[in-house]
């Protein structure tokens, strides 16, 4: 199995089933038709070889980017010119989408970041409460309530997408002390590298992004290539 249809396998098999606090839903993009042809034809084009990638880590979609195309911080207009993949979406920008692929055109490109990397997110689905985004870390029974498919999230995608010892974490706050909290527990990985979440660089340092692509460019080289787990 190539990367392209493990990732696709694993997106097709969601299926969370945990209890929901009042008000907040799951958004699972995959379920409609257009959004699983667009994010099939993303993966087939940029994940068709069996090379291990290094792992990016987010929260969990968002309304305006994965969560309309299936493709972590990849909105409509980000689609269509960055990864040359025409779709017939609102063309509506998303403000983690315009961060993400600038760095990645200061990484070389789509075709040189997706051969190097995978980003998926803690929570692979989208959470919304009464129409508005919500992380998964924001409610406190939520969290609770959604760990276990969490876990199960991370293991399956280990199991068939092989990555190295080290990884990131999108956010350098609540998420990257979650995924701490679970990696510290379940060892997943060696290392997580957080870095800057980017919707809070478009937020809060929007006149410093070069300086924060430069970051994520030299951060980022340090774990390429993978390096990959010893033999026990």
């Amino acid at each position: 199995m190539n990367q392209s249809a493990a990732i696709l396998h694993f997106y097709r098999n969601l299926r969370p089933r945990f209890p929901l606090g009042d008000g907040i839903g799951i958004m699972n993009p995959y379920k409609d038709p257009a959004t699983w042809q667009l994010a099939s034809r993303f993966y087939e084009k940029f994940y068709a070889d069996t090379r291990p990638r290094t792992y990016i880590f987010g929260i969990n979609p968002g309304r305006f980017g994965g969560g309309i195309t299936g493709v972590p911080f990849t909105d409509p207009i980000r689609m269509a010119e960055k990864c040359g993949i025409p779709n017939d979406w609102k063309q509506q920008a998303e403000l983690s989408s315009q961060f993400v692929y600038e760095m990645i055109d200061g990484y070389g490109g789509v075709k040189s970041f997706y051969d190097r990397f995978y980003i998926t997110a803690l929570f692979p689905l989208g959470f919304v409460r009464h129409g508005k985004n919500l992380n998964y870390y924001d409610d406190k029974e939520l969290i609770k309530a959604c760990e276990p498919f969490m876990l199960q999230c991370i293991r399956r995608q280990l199991s068939t997408i092989p990555t190295g010892s080290v990884c990131y974490c999108l956010g350098e706050g609540e998420n990257y002390r979650q995924f701490s909290r679970l990696n510290d527990r379940y060892v997943f990985f060696k290392e997580i590298i957080p870095l800057p979440h980017p919707r809070w660089i478009m937020q809060y340092r929007r006149k410093k992004v070069k300086e924060y692509v430069e970051l994520y460019v030299e951060k980022l080289n340090v774990s390429y290539p993978p390096s990959l787990p010893s033999s026990p």
